[in-house]
């Protein structure tokens, strides 16, 4: 059954960074080959080959459900920040604020709840406390 999770649109991403004036863009590396098949279900992504069968561990970027799966997990993880301070679209974040005092605190919690749900970022597409 497809997960039927909408993608949000750019443009009303955009909409709710209102007036704030300091951002941070974090972009996750190899987004979604950090969300591992759950234990068990390994057999359920098999794909043939001529050189035998095999099983993925992560998650396969052409999964018909991977993009909503993937948004799903991104919005639980933020759950209480998306609208606040956060905006999430796939595998980029953006922290916003109206202060960079404020927006140093917004940028520790995101990045405690990133190294609790052990996800990484790809530091060199990463952008710090722009403005």
């Amino acid at each position: 059954m497809k997960n039927k999770y909408p993608i949000p649109l750019m443009e009303d991403l955009f909409d709710r960074l209102g007036s704030a004036t300091v951002f941070t863009k974090i972009d996750l590396k190899t987004g979604y080959w950090q969300v591992h098949i759950a234990e068990g279900d390994e057999h359920k992504t098999t794909c043939g080959t001529r050189y035998g069968s095999f099983d993925f561990l992560v998650m396969p970027f052409d999964l018909t459900k991977a993009p909503a799966i993937f948004c799903t997990l991104m919005n639980q993880v933020f759950e209480e920040y998306i609208d606040e301070f956060v905006v999430v679209y796939l595998d980029d974040i953006v922290v916003y604020s109206q202060t960079l005092e404020e927006h140093l605190e917004h940028l520790q919690k995101v990045l405690a709840r990133l190294r609790e749900h052990k996800l990484y970022a790809k530091l060199s597409k990463c952008s710090f406390a722009q403005k």
